[in-house]
């Protein structure tokens, strides 16, 4: 008996790595430093979008495609909601006065619109909204005005992703006395748990700036403050921590599982020897490709905050202090 037992033990082992293998565990590369020595192929396209004489760029926090490839963006300036068609001419726009800071924005498999307004102030914000693609409010999650702890409000809500079952994640926390936790909903809004905690362990946060999904369903967290992004399945169950895609201030996964993370705050102090940019790599492997590099000059502009992709490859940059949508195409 013994001797059977002896024999089971390394195939036990063997399930085991296979599973975590599976599960996307990248042994190499989880907890990388992020490298500055990487090839870049994409060039800037200059005033690539254009709002009407009636619109002024705001502070350009978030921005996203649907699935017609057009391309939404969320800036704090009246009105906060804004659509491009791929070639960058003003489509739409809808939300004015309805926002006390807009922070994050996606948009689900439908084409539905969801932002997080991160304040609470006057009866409004600290809450997830979702729109229509018209700019009808199909749902809100919390209560507007109410910042708090509980299992119906929320306190810094930074981002939204929505899972392929229509289950919905909020990333609850922008640091400093917020809340640090992920909110799991259903697809009709009924709460289903949370986890984490203010810290710098696994599922631990410090800023959960943005979130979003891989192909298996993980769910990918930018946490902003501890310098990495950390990996969990739909349930909530920690899979791995990456430090080499930066200090992420904004992530974004396309179909084919690239994974882009653009760093907005890195610098001698926050995050020494990593240079700002936008990392491009993969969410299957944690391995990082290409740096577009933050060429400005002054710390206090970063060349985005939000990323994402379109199915080309181009890639759309939204830049808070820059004030603008930036576009880069592979040379």
């Amino acid at each position: 008996m013994q001797h059977s037992r002896q024999n089971k033990f390394p195939l036990i082992i063997a399930a085991v790595v296979a599973a975590m293998l599976a599960a996307g565990v990248a042994f190499a590369q989880s907890d990388a430093k992020a490298t500055n020595d990487l090839p870049n192929p994409f060039h800037a396209v200059e005033d690539w979008a254009k709002l009407p004489s009636n619109i002024e760029w705001g502070q350009v926090i978030s921005v996203h495609l649907d699935p017609h490839g057009n391309v939404w963006i969320f800036h704090r300036k009246d009105p906060p909601i804004v659509e491009f068609d791929h070639t960058g001419k003003y489509i739409k726009s809808f939300g004015a006065g309805m926002f006390v800071t807009p922070h994050g924005l996606t948009v689900d498999r439908e084409g539905n619109i969801w932002v997080t307004d991160q304040d609470a102030k006057n009866g409004k914000g600290s809450q997830a909204i979702k729109f229509s693609p018209d700019g009808k409010v199909l749902m809100t999650l919390g209560k507007a005005g109410v910042a708090g702890p509980g299992n119906d409000t929320f306190s810094g809500p930074c981002d939204v992703a929505v899972a392929a079952n229509g289950d919905i994640f909020v990333a609850d926390g922008h640091g400093g006395e917020t809340n640090a936790r992920v909110m799991k909903f259903s697809k009709d809004g009924k709460f289903i748990k949370a986890w984490g905690k203010k810290g710098s362990g696994p599922s631990e946060f410090d800023t959960l700036h943005r979130l979003a999904m891989d192909s298996k369903g993980r769910l990918f967290v930018a946490d902003r403050g501890n310098n990495r992004i950390q990996i969990f399945d739909p349930d909530g169950n920690f899979v791995a921590q990456w430090h080499q895609f930066g200090r992420p201030s904004g992530i974004f996964i396309s179909k084919d599982d690239t994974l882009y993370s653009v760093d907005s705050q890195s610098d001698d102090k926050t995050n020494p020897g990593v240079k700002r940019g936008i990392r491009i790599g993969s969410a299957k492997d944690g391995s990082v490709k290409y740096l577009i590099p933050d060429l400005s000059t002054n710390p206090a502009i970063a060349l985005a905050e939000g990323v994402t992709s379109d199915a080309k490859g181009n890639i759309y940059a939204a830049g808070v202090s820059s004030m603008g949508l930036h576009l880069f195409v592979k040379k």
